[in-house]
């Protein structure tokens, strides 16, 4: 077994500028077995960067279809919402896909953008808020997993939900029914939720999409090492890992993993941790469903499906989900 010493004799925990949360979940991941660390920590600036350039990937189809979805058919989605009604974003990023609603909900009370990311969340507000003046935009800075107060600016309006880009599928299927029940909490009874929700299809579309041939989405993956050594005085050698990715049939899900290459010994903040050689760190699951499946998933957290838009090819879907005054009781 090799052992890096980059770090050999790394500063205490209490020295260290870093988010304990993360370091805490770093240190629970590598222990387990299997290792495991969450997709979350995927977006540093480096990773948000490398993410932006998978979207245009020839190989990745998700966000390609989702908008073709939305362009085509963004006025029938924007009909599914009541007049008057507060759009909440769970999870905004960049507004590039909730603009192809907008430009339909000329009659909006307020639009939503709920993030974690402060700096970015309140940008993109005041951007959007010059390009749409009559528009009221309410940024909140949430982790949109827990329950939040939505703003008491918005009054009694009717709430909906937008939830693009098929980031239900990152989450195991019964986290998936605590967070579609958790949106209904935050917009109530009566609410409406737009979800993006990506298709089972083929394996080979489904691993390349995972797995581009210019490499980027193994430079995405592998970046989570380059983080844990910037943040928290890792000895990680990414050369020593090499990016998995494949369809799990059974489990209806594209697995990322980062696997060691030989035996080897890592330092995180001080704590020494063992990997034999073809030893995996499982970084992501993307969860592929059926029309008829998602519906059952989100029927299992109290919605009811309303209506459901896909591209031609059948590759990804936007599904309209109603949650009525019995099911919130």
């Amino acid at each position: 077994m090799t052992i890096n010493p980059r770090f050999e004799g790394a500063s205490p925990i209490d020295d260290l500028p870093c988010d304990h949360g993360f370091l805490n979940d770093v240190w629970e991941g590598l222990s387990a077995k299997p290792k495991f660390l969450s997709a979350k920590y995927f977006y540093d600036a480096a990773g948000s960067e490398l993410f932006e350039d998978i979207t245009g990937l020839p190989e990745y189809y998700p966000t390609r279809a989702e908008l073709r979805i939305l362009d085509e058919h963004g006025a029938a989605i924007a009909a599914v919402l009541p007049a008057g009604s507060a759009l909440v974003e769970f999870g905004a990023g960049s507004t590039v896909k909730v603009r192809r609603l907008l430009q339909h909900l000329t009659d909006l009370r307020a639009y939503v953008p709920v993030d974690v990311s402060g700096d970015f969340l309140r940008a993109q507000a005041e951007e959007l808020r010059r390009d749409i003046p009559g528009l009221a935009v309410e940024p909140v800075v949430a982790d949109f997993t827990h329950p939040f107060a939505l703003p008491a600016s918005i009054g009694d309006a009717p709430r909906a939900g937008f939830f693009p880009g098929s980031t239900i599928g990152n989450f195991q299927p019964d986290e998936a029914v605590r967070l579609l029940d958790i949106f209904g909490t935050i917009l109530g009874e009566d609410a409406r939720l737009i979800v993006g929700v990506d298709l089972v299809k083929d394996t080979d579309v489904l691993e390349a999409a995972y797995d581009d041939a210019a490499g980027v989405t193994a430079a995405f993956n592998l970046n989570l090492l380059a983080r844990i050594n910037r943040e928290l005085a890792g000895s990680f050698e990414p050369d020593n890992f090499r990016h998995r990715a494949f369809f799990n049939a059974e489990a209806s899900r594209i697995e990322m993993h980062l696997v060691s290459h030989r035996d080897q010994e890592i330092e995180v903040a001080g704590r020494r941790f063992g990997f034999a050689a073809g030893e995996s760190i499982h970084t992501e699951n993307s969860y592929k469903y059926s029309v008829e499946s998602f519906r059952a998933l989100a029927a299992k957290a109290g919605w009811t499906a309303c209506d459901v838009w896909t591209d031609p090819e059948g590759l990804f879907s936007v599904h309209a989900l109603t949650r009525s005054s019995s099911q919130t009781a």
